[in-house]
């Protein structure tokens, strides 16, 4: 009878991210994650062929932990670009590690900031579309402005100097673009 793995290649991936999401992705290591799953190294590189794989499959798994967190971010602005906005605010606020991996990391070459907000649902093309609906002459240029500004604030929350809500975060938002679009 052949023995059982009792070392999966989810134990391996899920412990990897939780330790990236913890204590950042330059720390995960094999012996590191081999001590939290309570194994060898061995077990990691049977299932990974390097170190660089089992990172790839942490990236991968980050991005689309990214995705579902903003298909489930409630949506309650009425203006393009706020609910989005808000969203990666509350996700750099909520998840650092995850926020300076997919978007202060360069995407390790993988995929860019666009990429990854955008994702597979066309997040940022169906905002750009609605700022068009509701008359926006230039809704790409506005959504650069807006990103400027998103993307500043979320930073803000990696050094604890942004202590707004996400209800004010949204009234400011809005008022924003609301600002950039009577230009």
């Amino acid at each position: 009878m052949a023995r059982k793995e009792s070392v999966t290649i989810d134990m391996i991936l899920d412990t990897s991210f939780a330790m990236m999401r913890e204590e950042g992705f330059q720390n995960i290591t094999a012996r590191k994650v081999a001590a939290k799953v309570g194994c060898s190294t061995q077990p990691i590189f049977r299932v990974y062929k390097n170190m660089e794989e089992l990172w790839d499959a942490v990236y991968d798994k980050a991005v689309q932990y990214f995705q579902d967190y903003l298909s489930l971010f409630p949506r309650t602005g009425k203006r393009p670009f706020s609910n989005l906005g808000v969203a990666y605010i509350s996700f750099a606020k909520e998840e650092k590690k995850l926020f300076e991996l997919l978007f202060l990391s360069g995407g390790m070459g993988k995929r860019s900031m666009y990429e990854i907000l955008n994702g597979d649902n066309g997040n940022v093309v169906y905002e750009i579309n609605l700022a068009r609906v509701q008359g926006c002459e230039e809704p790409e240029d506005i959504f650069n402005k807006m990103w400027i500004f998103i993307h500043g604030a979320a930073c803000l929350t990696l050094t604890n100097n942004y202590d707004l809500s996400n209800v004010q975060t949204l009234e400011l938002l809005e008022q924003t673009y609301d600002g950039f679009t009577k230009m």
